[in-house]
């Protein structure tokens, strides 16, 4: 493996970890900026959906679009915006602006994602490339450990605010770091984008487009409420909930390691293994009682179902689509996101209508349907490989 690939990982999950922080940081202050903006917590829940939306939706385009210029420029400009997003929306601005400074950064989001990974892979042996890989992406378990515990117990320490100064010196530094130790590269466009975007007619990936967004829906559908959660219905408080986020990661961080092991041998059991666990959710939290011990073991098993949720919907999706990975990447971005936004849109309605108990249930429900999925695209591939044999074993008697 090159040093300027493992440099350039390094480098793209340092990256990772500061845009991560700002994207998922606010789900520990929601309760905060609900209360100091005189605003129920499903409105203020759109701080989070709107960014995921807007990634979403433009997401594949843009990195297409943006695929033509120089790589290092890209992600300095991507950050920048983060950086500034950061430090302005610590000036407790209107909510309106708040919501601008929050979906600004979005446009860039899986631009900075793509070519991190294939600035990563670039020039490396295939047997390497998903190590390099791996290494990006643990960008996400990594914040999910420090930078979103940190703001949370920050705010709670301090006020909201301070979250953000927080997460704008984390991208501060993130752009120091593709300064000075990534080259001024262009983004090499190895295939056509006509034939990139053909897979949008293969069934099984629109499968497993809808199959990663009905996944992401179902964590998110709690895990976007983490704070208001734990808060109303068992009592926590921000420093409690800080430590509980900890926790969540960290187990996050050793359910990746073991996702990894598990996905080389079967992708699917895999995915369905822990996506078993939006089902195991509802019932730990309603079948126990409210100690912070009992909660801390849940938050646990929790995390530990949650973790490689990115990894595994990634290789998933990816596993559809071999020969446009690039394009299959952005895709797969943009539809997890829009699994934020459904996930904590749909959460909200319900929490807004009733009590936050029916988060868990709303991401059991997303879930089940997401199995379903999954069993429709192995039936088809199944179905497919099945022609394919008789296919052959006709050749082969005509021949004979």
């Amino acid at each position: 493996m090159k040093t300027t690939n493992k440099r350039a990982a390094y480098v793209g999950c340092l990256g990772m970890i500061s845009i991560i922080s700002t994207e998922f940081g606010v789900i520990g202050i929601l309760p905060q900026l609900a209360e100091f903006y005189g605003i129920n917590i499903d409105t203020a829940g759109y701080l989070l959906s709107a960014f995921a939306l807007i990634i979403a939706l433009t997401g594949p385009f843009i990195v297409l679009y943006t695929s033509r210029f120089d790589r290092k420029k890209m992600m300095l400009l991507a950050i920048l915006i983060f950086v500034a997003s950061n430090f302005l929306s610590a000036l407790a601005p209107p909510y309106w602006v708040l919501i601008l400074l929050r979906v600004l950064p979005s446009f860039l989001h899986p631009v900075f994602i793509s070519i991190s990974i294939a600035t990563a892979i670039d020039n490396a042996a295939k047997e390497f490339q998903p190590r390099l890989m791996s290494i990006v992406i643990g960008g996400i378990a990594v914040a999910q450990v420090t930078i979103i515990p940190l703001s949370t117990y920050i705010s709670g320490t301090f006020n909201w605010t301070a979250s953000y100064i927080v997460q704008g010196t984390i991208s501060l530094i993130a752009t120091v770091a593709v300064y000075f130790l990534l080259p001024s590269t262009s983004l090499k466009v190895e295939k056509s984008i006509g034939l990139q975007t053909s897979i949008l007619k293969y069934k099984p990936f629109i499968l497993s487009i809808i199959t990663n967004c009905l996944i992401i829906a179902a964590w998110f559908s709690t895990y976007g409420y983490f704070a208001e959660y734990l808060s109303k219905t068992r009592g926590l408080n921000e420093r409690e909930i800080s430590y509980m986020l900890f926790l969540f990661g960290v187990m996050g961080v050793i359910s990746n390691f073991l996702a990894g092991k598990l996905l080389s041998k079967n992708l699917t059991n895999t995915t369905v293994l822990f996506l078993f666990g939006t089902i195991l959710l509802p019932l730990l939290f309603t079948f126990s009682d409210k100690s912070i011990y009992t909660t801390a073991g849940i938050v646990c098993i929790w995390g530990i179902m949650y973790g490689p949720c990115f990894l595994t919907t990634l290789a998933y999706v990816l596993s559809a689509a071999p020969d446009a990975k690039e394009f299959a990447n952005s895709i797969q971005i943009s539809s997890g996101n829009l699994g934020v936004t459904l996930g904590t849109v749909v959460s909200g309605l319900f929490i807004g209508q009733y009590t936050a108990t029916m988060a868990p249930w709303i991401g059991a429900a997303f879930g089940v349907t997401a199995m379903g999925f999954i069993f429709w695209r192995s039936l088809i591939e199944k179905r497919s490989a099945t022609i394919n044999i008789s296919e052959t074993l006709n050749d082969t008697t005509i021949h004979n």
